[in-house]
């Protein structure tokens, strides 16, 4: 049951991909929310994701008959900001293979097997940004995207949600959504190709609390 739920999770995360996703939140936050979307809420320091509540979500077309979701959870990693000078912002993040979720387990257990991701031989994928590029509540991300021993440039496509102090934690969290696309065969995951397509669709939640 558990893993429907994350995976009903992706596809609604998936589903809302794109430039939609990607708005301007401003005018929509409900009134007594904690987080909210203003960009003055933000405090310069570094923080660390909140691994409960950041989750990476992909899809695939598979063989033309259904579009295929899957998750990866428990990510960790770092945002060192200034709140001044967001463009001098650094990022880096760690994904687990481990924390991947699809309905079947025999279906997981095949995507981390030396197959396709090899989780064995490379059990994490990392992000580390290179430059930032601050459009007011949006930004593009470019950073390197290690995955199955394979670095690649990636850009994400980036908007702010949220800032404000989390009342169960009392740390001061910031949220934002991030989109991109990239393409199995150049991390040398080009299995079953053509008839599952080469691009993935990635869309990114993430939360990162204030580190004192």
């Amino acid at each position: 049951m558990k893993r429907n739920l994350y995976a009903l999770a992706a596809a609604a995360l998936v589903a809302t991909s794109g430039p939609a996703f990607a708005q301007d939140r401003s005018a929509a936050t409900p009134a007594g929310m904690p987080g909210v979307s203003d960009v003055t809420r933000i405090k310069s320091g570094t923080y660390r994701t909140d691994p409960d509540h950041t989750q990476i979500a992909w899809s695939v077309d598979h063989m033309g008959f259904s579009t295929l979701f899957g998750m990866f959870g428990q990510i960790a990693g770092s945002l060192t900001l200034d709140a001044a000078d967001p463009k001098a912002a650094e990022l880096e993040i760690e994904i687990p293979m481990s924390g991947l979720v699809v309905t079947s387990e025999k279906f997981s257990k095949h995507l981390r097997s030396a197959e396709i991701l090899d989780a064995e031989k490379f059990p994490t994928a990392t992000f580390r940004s290179t430059s930032i590029e601050p459009l007011g509540q949006k930004a593009r991300i470019s950073g390197d995207l290690t995955v199955h021993g394979v670095t690649r440039p990636v850009r994400l496509d980036v908007a702010f949600h949220g800032a404000g102090v989390n009342p169960m934690t009392k740390a001061e969290t910031i949220g934002f959504s991030a989109t991109t696309r990239v393409k199995r065969s150049e991390f040398g995951l080009g299995y079953a190709t053509p008839v599952v397509s080469d691009d993935v669709e990635v869309t990114i939640v993430a939360a990162f609390e204030k580190q004192p």
